[in-house]
Order: structure tokens, then sequence, then C-alpha cells
């Protein structure tokens, strides 16, 4: 299991970059006839704008989702503005996703250096470790380097904003001086709350291509509510005008693992969207019941829910002098998305495809032939069986991966991909043997083999072609 991303989707965040007089009658337009348990309202002495006897959707904490609130953020936000601001937000939420909110949000600003402080967190050497070769196994973070600096450096710039389960508030990240909330970001974070409410957000699964396609469901939700949320702002709602500061924090992005993580920001929305054509919220509703289990379903939305990923095993062929570690589970699962990243770094797949078009709901592109046929794989990372943690040589390591696709020709097309433009033309391999390649130089210079029986690939890697057979013995 992929702690660190699991934490990450988690505490959700976001990755992205007023006040009109009541217009109309809710009851009227069908967004407040019943109260929030779905009962009739039968107090006689209410009349809308009135703040109603009981709760009801387009209505949070004394605001109406089209109430004037007088918000000024050019000196910051008081506690009156940011109380005024919240609720009015979550009315808004409420009537744009059609889902209530059960209680009210916490919401604090922190500055991107407390941000940055905050989530500083230990990671189990043992588990740490482990994770380095399955980032190592997709060619995307080699010896130089542990996925922990690289997520380190990464989450410190981009995060906006991000909803804590566990605690059930929200926290923006501020790059001004004063409190001040970005409109987008805070009706994200207020879905995740709603979802949270609703439906839980708690728990994560075991995998990283299963924790991604969760966070498709999730974050596309959020990222789809939140466009829908921008459009009624330019279009009919007056809302409060974003601070003067608002984008990003800056600091060093390394891309091809950003495209893995933003799976979700990117391809989520698309999926949404063919979840609610097909039939409505109530069809999103239902979804976290029964969440996509891969990044394919994901990828590919008429593959859900009916094509599940295939279980795939690796069995234990090594040497006394190599050992799997010792955590649960032993195997991790990356999937189509990651797949696609690790060919985009290494331009075995046509890197001008990524953008898609500006209107488009999601604004990459995240398919290609080498990683669309995707259907199961796992990868197994090894160590001597001397080391007990991960203190000793880095380069002492080595992992197997199989990857099985839906067809013979998808296995095909994944090994050329993999072995023709990415080992031998961008990491410059040479062959030592039978399916057997070196590179010698480089964050990734190992020995790597590479077989293929009928639609399944599997790549052993170890430090030498002689230690290749000790990790996994040919068959």
């Amino acid at each position: 299991m992929n702690r660190r991303l699991a934490a990450i989707f988690s505490a959700v965040l976001l990755v992205v970059a007023g006040c009109a007089a009541p217009v109309a009658d809710p009851d009227a337009a069908g967004a407040g006839a019943t109260a929030g348990d779905g009962t009739a309202d039968t107090a006689a002495d209410w009349s809308w704008p009135d703040d109603p006897p009981t709760d009801r959707l387009g209505w949070e904490d004394g605001y109406w989702y089209n109430e004037s609130i007088a918000v000024d953020q050019s000196d910051g936000l008081d506690d009156s503005e940011m109380e005024a601001f919240v609720a009015r937000t979550m009315a808004r939420v409420e009537v744009v996703r059609e889902l209530e909110f059960e209680e009210s949000v916490p919401v604090e600003v922190v500055s991107r250096a407390e941000y940055r402080n905050e989530s500083d967190e230990s990671t189990d050497p043992v588990h740490g470790d482990w994770n380095d070769q399955v980032w190592e196994a997709l060619l995307l973070v080699g010896e130089d380097r542990t996925i922990d600096e690289v997520f380190d450096e990464l989450y410190g710039g981009v995060v906006l904003g991000y909803y804590d389960p566990s605690e059930g508030r929200i926290v923006v990240v501020s790059d001004d001086d004063r409190p001040t909330i970005d409109r987008r970001t805070l009706a994200h974070e207020l879905v995740h709350a709603a979802q949270d409410q609703q439906f839980g957000l708690d728990g994560s699964p075991s995998t990283q291509d299963a924790q991604l396609a969760h966070g498709g469901l999730v974050e596309g939700d959020a990222r789809y509510v939140d466009g829908l949320y921008e459009a009624r702002c330019e279009a009919d709602w007056d809302c409060v005008p974003q601070p003067s500061s608002s984008g990003a924090g800056g600091g060093s992005v390394d891309y091809p693992v950003f495209l893995v993580i933003y799976t979700p920001y990117s391809e989520g929305p698309t999926f949404v969207s063919d979840l609610r054509d097909r039939g409505g919220w109530a069809a999103v509703d239902a979804a976290y019941a029964d969440r996509p289990t891969s990044t394919e379903q994901v990828l590919h939305p008429n593959r859900y829910p009916d094509e599940r990923p295939v279980a795939v095993t690796v069995e234990d062929r090594s040497s006394a002098a190599w050992t799997r570690y010792d955590t649960d589970p032993v195997a991790d699962a990356v999937g189509e998305a990651s797949i696609f990243a690790t060919f985009w770094k290494h331009r075995a797949v046509d890197r001008t495809g990524l953008q898609q078009d500006p209107g488009a709901y999601s604004p990459y592109n995240y398919t290609a032939e080498p990683s669309a046929g995707w259907a199961g794989d796992a990868v197994v990372p090894y160590r001597p069986a001397s080391d007990g943690t991960s203190e000793a040589n880095p380069h002492e390591r080595g992992y197997v991966w199989r990857t099985v696709w839906d067809t013979e020709a998808d296995a095909e097309q994944f090994e050329r991909a993999y072995v023709n433009d990415t080992l031998r033309l961008s990491l410059n391999a040479s062959v030592a043997g039978e399916d057997t390649y070196r590179v010698d130089d480089g964050p990734f210079a190992d020995a790597y083999r590479v077989t293929r029986d009928g639609d399944t690939v599997t790549v052993v890697n170890a430090p030498t072609v002689a230690q290749l057979d000790e990790i996994h013995e040919r068959s």
C-alpha cells in the first residue's frame, strides 16, 4: 500500500491555478420544498426569504444560496466575513451538487510556510524503501532520490487546500499574509466535506492504482462541481472576487510524477460527468458504494463498473540471498495511468497528445496505445536477506514487475515500448544476454530481464546481470 499516496487522498488537495439580492423563491424552484430529512415542512408561520425552521438544500447556517453578503478580501477576511463566505458557499454547493450538508464545516486559513511545516511527516523506513522500488519499477524515480523527497518538493508548492476527514475540517493554504480564500478552492473542499458526511471518506485501498481510482471518483466529483460552481459565478451569480494571489506557491515539480498523482483531478471530472449522464446525481451517489477499482475504469468510463482488474500473482523464486519486504501487502499494482506517465517521461508515446481541448472536463489525455490494453499488474520489491532496514546501500535492491494485458497484441505493444523506446533508446541500455539488458549509467543503472508469455510480460530488475536469477530464477 502506498501510504503517502493514501494520505494524500485522505487529506484531499486541489491543484488549480459579491453579492446579489435574492432573485427567486427557492421553494418555487424546487430547491427547498422539504426539510433536510425529506419530510414536508408544515410551519405555517414561515415564508421565504426568512430563515427556514428546518434545514434544506440551498440554505446553510443562516444564509441562502442567492443571498447578498458583504465580503471584501482586499484587506483579508475577518471572522464575520469568513462565516458568511463559508455558509453561502455551502448553500451554493448544495444547489449545484444536490447534496445536503449534515453539519457545519470549520474552515481554517494557514500560510504556505505553516502548511509545509505541518505536512512534514516521517515515513516508516522499511515501507519507504519498499515504495521507492515501486516508483523505480515505473522508471519514474531513480536511485538518486526517494519518492518522499519528490512528494515533499511537489506538494509544498502546489497544494491550495485540503479537507481532513479525521477532523471534519477544511484547511486553505494562502500565499497572502492576510487570510484570503480562492472561492473555487473553498467550493471544492466543501464538496469533500459533503461527501464525507454523506458517504464517508475514511479508509483507502491497498494499491497505488486503486487509490488513484478511488480518487478519480472523489476528486472528480469535487472538480466537476467546482467547475459548475465557477460557471454559475460567471453567468448568473454575484460571487466574492478572487484574492490577488490565488495560485499555487511555486516550487520544484517532477512533471511525470505529477502526472501520476494528478490523474484523479484530470480524468475524474470526465468520469463523473459520464456517470451523471447515465443516471443523474443519483448515479454519482451510488458509485460511492461501488467505487472504481482501477485507473483503467476512470480513464475509460465505459469500462466501469464491469471491467475489473485481473488478479496478478508473482511466485517467489528468489534465492536465499534475497527476500521480499515484510509489508502488507508485499506487492503493489501501479495501473494504466502510472504506466502512461512512464512512457510519457521516456518519450515512448506522442507527448504532443497530452493536452486536451481547453473546454474539456479533463485537461489531459492519459490514453496511449502502449498502456491502454492494461488488464492488471503486480510489483514485488526485493532486498538482500541481510538488510532489515533501508539504511543499507539503496543500489542493492531489485523487483519483479508482472503485467497482464487484454490481448497478446497489447502485451507485444507494451513490450516494444518498454524495451525499445524506454530501456534502449531513453536509458541507453545495452543487450547483455537473452531478453536481458544493462543500463550502465544514471539513476536507473541496473540489469533488466524482460520476457513475454502470451498476454503477460514480466520484468525482473537486479543490480547486476548475475543477480537477476537470484531475485527471480528464470523458469
